[in-house]
């Protein structure tokens, strides 16, 4: 009798962890969002007690983020952009071969694209060493072949989040439109934000000036910065933000260091 009750056990903890897992991972960005002002999860305020990222500009729009955990992500991956050893997480997307390959590095042991195969949205939730990923999906044009320009590919591109150190990281990826409530709703708090300012293969810079003043987030980091002059983004995004340009390509921050103005951090790169 005993090996019945036993096997019954066996099996219910099997359904019980596969449906534990299958649930989505807890955001605490999410959650500061949706609270009172100046109200912060318990875990974010431990998370954040001296703890740093280092974020480097490696080129186009490809950054990378070294966590207190020894963690390193690579955004927008296609492996052109080296700086220093291979990223642990390498993020991409699939607007342009420059975002994205399909044969990296087999030593990066974490490869998450932010589209998926299957006409579904990708879902990416996911606790990897100290750092929480998530994305949060957007459409991007049709470049190329008879119908190129013709509708949009529903839900090709990610604005992934890191959540490390009490900080809200986001990465707006190869952005095609504008955001609505929902996604805003999803995106939830943003300490720090990468946008696009090419102008041209992305958004106008009228658009993600736009949504650069709606995220409010402290630190701005722009990429895609070939193809319009970064003065005329400077200029765009108006008195609300102090300008910050560095001859460095690499800086820390942690909770504690973010600036009281919201900050445009201009580092060296292209």
């Amino acid at each position: 009798m005993w090996r019945i009750v036993w096997a019954a056990l066996v099996l219910f903890g099997a359904h019980l962890s596969s449906a534990l897992a299958q649930q989505p991972q807890r955001s605490e960005c999410l959650a500061m969002a949706n609270a009172a002002p100046r109200v912060m999860p318990v875990a974010f305020r431990q998370a954040a007690a001296a703890a740093e990222v280092q974020i480097t500009y490696a080129g186009h729009s490809t950054y990378y983020i070294d966590t207190p955990g020894g963690l390193r992500i690579a955004t927008d991956y296609s492996g052109a952009h080296q700086v220093g050893r291979l990223p642990d997480v390498a993020t991409m997307n699939r607007a342009h071969s420059t975002h994205y390959t399909l044969f990296p590095d087999k030593r990066i042991p974490h490869v998450l694209h932010g589209w998926s195969e299957d006409g579904k949205p990708a879902i990416v939730s996911e606790r990897i060493g100290d750092t929480f990923v998530r994305n949060v999906t957007t459409d991007i044009r049709r470049y190329f072949g008879d119908d190129a320009g013709a509708d949009m590919i529903r839900d090709g591109n990610s604005i992934f989040i890191f959540e490390v150190a009490g900080l809200c990281i986001g990465h707006l990826g190869h952005l095609h439109h504008k955001l609505d409530d929902s996604h805003f709703a999803q995106i939830g708090r943003l300490d720090i934000v990468m946008v696009p300012i090419d102008g041209t293969y992305t958004m106008s810079l009228g658009g993600v000036a736009e949504i650069t003043k709606r995220l409010r987030a402290s630190v701005v980091l722009p990429m895609h910065r070939f193809a319009t002059p970064l003065d005329d983004f400077l200029r765009g995004i108006g008195q609300q933000f102090e300008i910050d340009r560095r001859s460095e390509r690499s800086f820390r921050m942690s909770r504690d260091a973010l600036p009281t103005t919201p900050t445009v951090i201009v580092l060296d790169g292209v």
